[in-house]
């Protein structure tokens, strides 16, 4: 796992700066790769490739990039692990290429020399970005893996080209000046993230999971797809596994037992996050089974009541028998991670779970280089609430005319928030939903939506954009294309496509990679080996969904490692008390990011609007800390960066 980061420049009086210049570059991110650093340059091309390491496998000098292959045709930086590399060399050793060292990069690096770069990056299963120069050629190629693990940013103005992991990396290059693009920032306001292609900055974009962007010698990029997640999915519902269920667990397993066997292998410890649901205990159970020894778990707890799931990992933990730590947090350790966040994301970001993401990263790192994540069974699986509550909520809907639920969100929204989740507090705890007045309003907001995929649009965004961002085009993909609900007819299909191709890359994975890159720590996740994301889309759908009880079939597979008590309970996410924060030992600092006349002279938020919904959530009466957060993440982003 490292940062990567090159250029390609035209002009002859830059190319005097080009190793300082991109080795800049490098500089900025080694939180990323603390190990090594590199630089590979041709100043009469131009062009100039870096590299910061963290060093996993192969830990001499033999593993060090940016690496050249051994006919001095190509030269490499890249970021990731290949957990099929050991095939590959021994495939490539039959055909009488000789190695140097032991690393994945090398094995690869000599497979694009035999194989060519396409035809080896469909073979390779792993997390991966890669940059490439070929001299024979000219021609620089960019690679990101199928699921968009691995984040990879460019850029192309005239006469520069620029790519690197983060976006500070492409910062660091002396006179670019970026802009910041408001259609992104509307995006944003909607989902919290900024969804890929496009990033904050005007120009930028981020390279799309599953493409290769080839970029010759004073030419145009071109991308390509070498793994279509769309494709993918089609491909899998027209092709259901007929097979019994005890049939679909074996195979499940086997495929999930050799995905993590394969995530174990490194020369550094290992480890895995143990949150105590269903993903990271399966992840965990199956280290154990591929492992003699005890495996390392690593969770956090929190002090504030309700948001504490520290017990039910350390009992997934003794009944496997892990080497098991825990940390207790404390409101104001998490606190103190805030202002680190516009430096960790580099642009606006604001899944507030960023917060424990980090925190548990920052634990595990003190014990371990690589941990294990449970990260992509709520997609694969459908285990997110929502896929059950969209459908719910639409088959309700289609009972009633269009007229008659605008008149029941009126009466919904009369009753203030805070008024509905006093009524609830009568509700058993066990079943009372958090947040019940909050929740209640929201599902008055989606009463007059015209389809299913509207609903689903409605339940996910934080800000209609039109609302709030200033003089601004909203920026839209997956989400708007009409195509999808055609191509996916199945309600629940269809929201597990979308969130594979955006939620999932663009807040889950960028989530992980910036929080346990900022403490150079590697996390892999086996859920979402591609193979894996193949097998899931031939599931017919009661082996997902069954009788109300989400990722059916995930289940049955932990089930046989760990009691089903031990796992059966709802579902909590990985939250963190934002509300009461904003209200209390937060308020300050949120005040002053929220001032009417700092929010006026920036010009991207409709400022009457934020203040009021900021005053709504002071008062008590509805809890808007998500709505909210965008907006402070955004601002302090523009402190930092803007």
């Amino acid at each position: 796992m490292c940062g990567i980061a090159g250029v390609l420049i035209s002009a002859e009086g830059a190319r005097a700066r080009l190793d300082r210049d991109a080795t800049a570059m490098a500089d900025c991110m080694a939180h990323r790769g603390p190990d090594d650093h590199g630089l590979w340059s041709d100043a009469e091309a131009g062009v100039a490739l870096t590299h910061r390491r963290l060093s996993i496998v192969d830990l001499s000098p033999a593993g060090h990039q940016p690496m050249i292959s051994a006919d001095g045709r190509y030269i490499i930086t890249y970021n990731g692990e290949v957990y099929n590399f050991q095939e590959l060399r021994a495939e490539l050793e039959a055909r009488g290429v000789k190695f140097r060292g032991r690393s994945d990069t090398e094995v690869m690096l000599e497979a694009f020399a035999v194989n060519g770069i396409a035809p080896t990056v469909k073979r390779l299963i792993g997390m991966f970005t890669i940059g490439v120069w070929d001299r024979r050629e000219r021609t620089l190629t960019l690679v990101r893996d199928r699921l968009g693990i691995k984040p990879l940013y460019w850029a192309k103005t005239d006469g520069l080209f620029l790519f690197g992991s983060e976006l500070k990396a492409l910062r660091a290059f002396p006179g670019w000046t970026p802009r910041i693009d408001r259609a992104a920032v509307a995006a944003y306001m909607r989902h919290n993230y900024i969804p890929a292609p496009h990033s904050i900055y005007e120009g930028v974009r981020k390279l799309e999971a599953g493409a290769i962007l080839t970029l010759p010698w004073g030419g145009e990029p071109r991308i390509e797809r070498f793994w279509d997640a769309r494709a993918v999915a089609k491909a899998g519902m027209a092709d259901p596994l007929d097979a019994s269920d005890a049939e679909l667990t074996d195979r499940l397993e086997a495929l999930l037992g050799d995905a993590v066997k394969r995530r174990m292998v490194a020369d550094v410890p290992v480890g895995a996050f143990l949150s105590g649901g269903i993903d990271s205990s399966t992840v965990v159970a199956l280290m154990k089974a591929a492992k003699a020894g005890p495996v390392r778990t690593y969770t956090i707890g929190f002090e504030m009541p309700g948001y504490d799931e520290a017990e039910h990992s350390r009992a997934v933990a003794a009944h496997l028998g892990t080497e098991h730590t825990e940390l207790t947090v404390t409101a104001r350790e998490a606190l103190d991670v805030i202002p680190m966040l516009p430096d960790m994301y580099d642009e606006p970001f604001a899944d507030s779970s960023q917060i424990p993401t980090y925190l548990v990263s920052a634990m595990t790192r003190k014990h371990v280089t690589v941990a294990l994540s449970g990260d992509g069974g709520d997609e694969l699986f459908a285990g997110y609430n929502r896929y059950q509550l969209t459908a719910r909520m639409w088959r309700s809907f289609a009972l009633m005319p269009r007229p008659m639920r605008h008149a029941l969100a009126s009466m919904i929204t009369a009753v203030p928030a805070d008024r509905w989740t006093q009524m609830a507090s009568v509700v058993p705890g066990s079943m009372r939903p958090r947040q019940a007045g909050d929740k209640l309003h929201k599902f008055a907001a989606t009463l007059a939506c015209n389809g299913e995929t509207e609903l689903y649009r409605r339940l996910i965004t934080h800000w209609e954009p039109s609302e709030v961002v200033l003089d601004a085009q909203e920026a839209k993909g997956a989400l708007w294309d009409a195509t999808v609900d055609t191509e996916f007819p199945g309600l629940l299909e269809r929201m597990q496509f979308l969130d594979l191709v955006t939620y999932l890359p663009d807040d889950i994975l960028t989530k992980v990679d910036r929080a346990s890159m900022a403490v150079a720590l590697e996390a892999r996740v086996p859920l979402i080996d591609h193979r894996v994301v193949e097998f899931a889309w031939r599931l017919p759908r009661a082996a997902k969904i069954r009788g109300g009880v989400s990722k059916w079939l995930l289940r049955q597979v932990l089930y046989r490692h760990v009691p089903k008590a031990l796992v059966e309970r709802p579902k909590m996410g990985f939250a963190v008390p934002l509300g009461d924060w904003l209200r209390g030992p937060l308020r300050g600092w949120a005040e002053e990011l929220l001032a009417e006349p700092r929010l006026r002279q920036a010009g991207f938020f409709d400022a009457a609007r934020v203040r009021q919904v900021w005053s709504d959530h002071l008062s008590g009466r509805r809890n808007h800390q998500y709505m909210l957060w965008n907006v402070l993440m955004f601002e302090a982003w523009r402190d930092r960066w803007g």
